[in-house]
């Protein structure tokens, strides 16, 4: 039986020039990607670009990626600068979390309210929600939104924001306490 190739031997193979490697290596990451460049840019078409010329610089920069490390992280990280850099040029961070919080909160697109009654009680806790993370500081947003929107491990955050898994876990323990006063306990997540 054929085994799929691991990261790290598509790291190599793409290395060596293989651009079948690199695509694969692109599917598996694209989701993320575009998510954290989202985050940043809060528009899907700056997103959109800025995820792929990531891809592109990253697969330029390959020869400088140390094998045996996980991608994802290192390839967050251009993502993260290249979004950044088109979100300075353009002057966008309105919407940032509202489109985020949105699609986040619809879990299921298509899943039925049991209820009609459950169906509004949640739309007014996802509203109360998505009000109440707008009103936070631009830092307590981002780090609400890599570590419960995007689901990304404290290091990755860390890498994204550009500071210290330390320090992540400081901000969003205060950025979450910031949003429990402002909205309640149930309607926030966890830590």
């Amino acid at each position: 039986m054929h085994r799929p190739p691991t990261e790290d031997e598509l790291v190599g193979r793409a290395r060596a020039g293989d651009d079948d490697a690199y695509a694969q290596l692109v599917r598996e990451h694209q989701e993320v990607a575009f998510r954290t460049a989202f985050l940043i840019t809060a528009s899907t078409a700056e997103a959109e670009d800025a995820a792929q010329d990531a891809f592109v610089k990253a697969h330029a920069a390959l020869g400088r990626f140390r094998r045996g490390k996980p991608l994802r992280p290192w390839l967050l990280t251009i993502v993260a600068n290249e979004a950044r850099n088109r979100r300075a040029s353009a002057g966008r961070r309105r919407q940032l979390l509202r489109r985020a919080a949105t699609e986040h909160g619809r879990g299921g697109r298509d899943a039925e309210p049991s209820a009609p009654e459950a169906a509004v009680l949640t739309a007014e806790r996802h509203a109360a929600l998505v009000a109440a993370l707008e009103m936070l500081s631009t830092p307590d947003r981002h780090v609400i939104a890599c570590r419960h929107l995007l689901d990304l491990s404290e290091r990755e955050t860390a890498i994204v924001l550009d500071c210290r898994p330390g320090t992540v876990k400081s901000r969003l323990s205060r950025a979450l306490a910031r949003l429990r006063a402002a909205v309640g306990e149930e309607v926030v997540p966890g830590e």
